[in-house]
């Protein structure tokens, strides 16, 4: 049995937390770890280097590099105006076909995958002490599903429900390489990030400390 099936897959299993929200374990090779932490360290040599969002007057804990369109809270430009006034990276094509796969890796709806078009990615970085409080993506027009992928230190992700912060929620370890999209009923859940395990990332996944968490939407904005 343990030449056929790694602990890794007996021990997590996909799931489907709620109707729309799925979660898949080790769905990157490291192989392909390792390629996306080289582009992470490309995107950050920009023309718009990662930045803490502020939030009000509070300056997040994650720093957030963008492609595709520039987010602040509450709002998309494809200039970054509140860091240093540069457009952002292009949204590259291989992004989308990531995207797509992504989606029919979790989904199993052929066309649904081929429909899916992403055209801005958050990349957020997060330290040892890095936090997301709960919140909902809906800065976007779009209500397509958040392709999210993990990448470095595990990270304790709390998914809950679509009408408050408060319970019901549940409390999930995503480990590096794991996938996890959220669209239908469940887009609007209010999730966040309440821990990240330092000293969890695998020693061939290419980030030697911290967790990078590569999220795809679909904006909804005109092209221009």
């Amino acid at each position: 049995m343990g030449t056929l099936f790694s602990e890794s897959f007996l021990d997590r299993p996909r799931r489907e937390l709620a109707p729309g929200a799925y979660w898949i374990p080790d769905w990157l090779s490291p192989e392909e770890q390792r390629w996306l932490v080289a582009r992470f360290h490309e995107w950050g040599r920009g023309p718009v280097p990662p930045r803490a969002a502020k939030i009000g007057a509070h300056e997040m804990s994650v720093q957030t590099v963008c492609l595709g369109w520039h987010w602040r809270p509450y709002a998309y430009s494809r200039e970054a105006i509140d860091v240093n006034g540069n457009r952002v990276l292009d949204f590259p094509d291989w992004m989308v076909r990531l995207g797509r796969k992504a989606i029919f890796a979790a989904t199993r709806d052929a066309a649904a995958a081929e429909q899916y078009t992403p055209d801005t990615a958050l990349v957020n970085y997060y330290g040892a002490e890095s936090r997301m409080g709960m919140h909902q993506d809906r800065d976007e027009r779009s209500v397509a599903p958040v392709v999210s992928i993990s990448i470095g230190d595990s990270c304790q992700f709390r998914f809950g429900n679509t009408r408050s912060r408060n319970k019901p929620y549940e409390d999930i370890l995503l480990a590096s390489g794991d996938l996890f999209v959220f669209g239908g009923p469940a887009r609007l859940a209010y999730h966040g990030v309440t821990k990240i395990l330092p000293g969890t990332a695998p020693a061939d996944c290419g980030l030697e400390t911290g967790r990078i968490n590569i999220t795809m939407r679909v904006t909804g904005l005109p092209d221009g």
